[in-house]
């Protein structure tokens, strides 16, 4: 595959997947949406902890929304190699946008019982089960040029954490109006934007089926490829740490403003906008780059200041200092997950990326329930602020690990980078590999 070709400028060369129709569709539809997710997602933290005033009640909520993605991953995995991943998506959507207006009618007209909001929260999880390897691997299909492909992974980034700015910002403000129940309404009518844009793409038909086996097989074939291959290995298994013991203080996050900021949901919102504004910047910093080839090797450095802001974090109690940390951790965190992304992205084979993407998600949605347990069970015992301080002294030895095995995945990752026409970093890391001796 060759090279983008002729002197671009940065702008055009940040935005190059939007020369596809279908991935301007997407993200115009997608980032409406994902904004009154995170409305939902703010709102959601907040109402559990004012009916409760339970970090272990927080942390069971985040395990029932996100455990159904570690559940099923066996078939939904298959599922998104085997069926059209765009039928897929419109009907996780249409059950997301039912799944939200239950719970607004629940607030609005109710009276919520933690019960009820857990049980709503776990049924978001089994739709985000099938939704999330679908999505992911979508983006393949709506960008013609695999060189594109990391910058469309970086812009999906960018939109994804520009609604983590809007959106919290917006629900706090919301919550503290009108209350919970109108950021759900919010959110169930936001989806309708993604639904218009998947059904208005004009896409080519698709290969259906992974050839031979059951679902069952199929995705035994896809783990045995994944942890066969060093490169993807060892981004899901730090991504796997870092999602069940570094990313889980999100769910923290209204304990630790009430209780040391001593704030409301206003600064919830502040706090978590300060969050989102540092993610976008580390999403928008990779949209720049000209091809995906080396990114691994910069992993170790995001994953380093991820650990550290999060320490840092911890030890703050003055808002404006907590929300310079928590930017800077959130900075870290997004530009290792979107490099990571576009590492796996990049270097799996097509028949298999449905499968694979199952087995990213599960390190990334599967372990993160179990981080939320751990983290309430944890802040409950030993306080909010120390259980943060914990998960930063854990992504820094995950970050650690990685780094120790960097060789090993250069010299996996540049055979292929090379085969994809990457040649330039892809020489360099052949040439590294076989200083140190690693089969390529």
């Amino acid at each position: 595959m060759p090279h983008i070709s002729g002197p671009l400028s940065k702008s055009a060369l940040m935005l190059r997947a939007f020369k596809y129709r279908n991935y301007r569709l997407f993200f115009g539809g997608q980032i409406i949406s994902l904004i009154g997710t995170w409305m939902q997602s703010v709102a959601l933290s907040w109402l559990v902890y004012r009916l409760t005033g339970s970090t272990l009640l927080l942390g069971i909520t985040g395990f029932a929304s996100q455990a159904p993605s570690l559940l099923l991953v066996p078939f939904s995995g298959p599922a998104a190699d085997r069926f059209d991943r765009r039928k897929i998506l419109i009907l996780t959507q249409v059950l997301s946008m039912l799944q939200a207006m239950t719970l607004a009618l629940l607030v609005l007209f109710g009276t919520p019982q933690v019960w009820q909001i857990i049980a709503l929260a776990s049924v978001l999880g089994f739709i985000n089960a099938f939704d999330i390897p679908a999505r992911q691997s979508f983006v393949v299909e709506m960008v013609g040029r695999r060189e594109d492909l990391a910058n469309a992974i970086a812009l999906n980034s960018s939109m994804f954490n520009a609604a983590r700015l809007v959106g919290p910002a917006i629900a706090g403000v919301c919550i503290a109006a009108f209350g919970e129940g109108v950021c759900f309404l919010i959110n169930s009518l936001s989806y309708a934007a993604v639904i218009a844009a998947l059904l208005a793409m004009r896409l080519p038909p698709r290969r259906s089926g992974v050839a031979g086996g059951s679902a069952r097989g199929g995705f035994s074939e896809g783990f045995r490829y994944a942890f066969g291959f060093p490169p993807v290995k060892y981004v899901i298994l730090m991504l796997a740490v870092g999602s069940l013991l570094g990313i889980p203080y999100i769910v923290l996050m209204p304990a630790y403003v009430r209780d040391i900021l001593h704030g409301g949901p206003g600064t919830l919102g502040f706090v978590m906008g300060c969050s989102g504004f540092g993610a976008l910047a580390g999403a928008l910093r990779l949209a720049g780059r000209r091809h995906p080839a080396g990114l691994e090797r910069g992993i170790p450095l995001f994953t380093g200041i991820f650990g550290l802001g999060l320490l840092a974090f911890s030890f703050s109690s003055n808002i404006f200092l907590s929300a310079l940390f928590i930017a800077a951790s959130s900075f870290g965190m997004i530009s290792f997950m979107a490099s990571g992304n576009t590492v796996v992205q990049t270097l799996v084979e097509d028949d298999k990326r449905g499968r694979v993407m199952a087995l990213y998600s599960v390190a990334f949605m599967g372990m993160a329930p179990f981080g939320s347990l751990l983290a309430g069970w944890a802040a409950s015992r030993i306080g909010v602020a120390h259980t943060m301080s914990l998960s930063g002294v854990f992504v820094l030895i995950a970050t650690a690990g990685f780094a120790s095995k960097l060789n090993e995945i250069s010299a996996h990752a540049a055979p292929v980078y090379s085969r994809l026409g990457l040649e330039g970093i892809a020489v360099g890391g052949l040439r590294q590999a076989e200083r140190v001796g690693r089969p390529v």
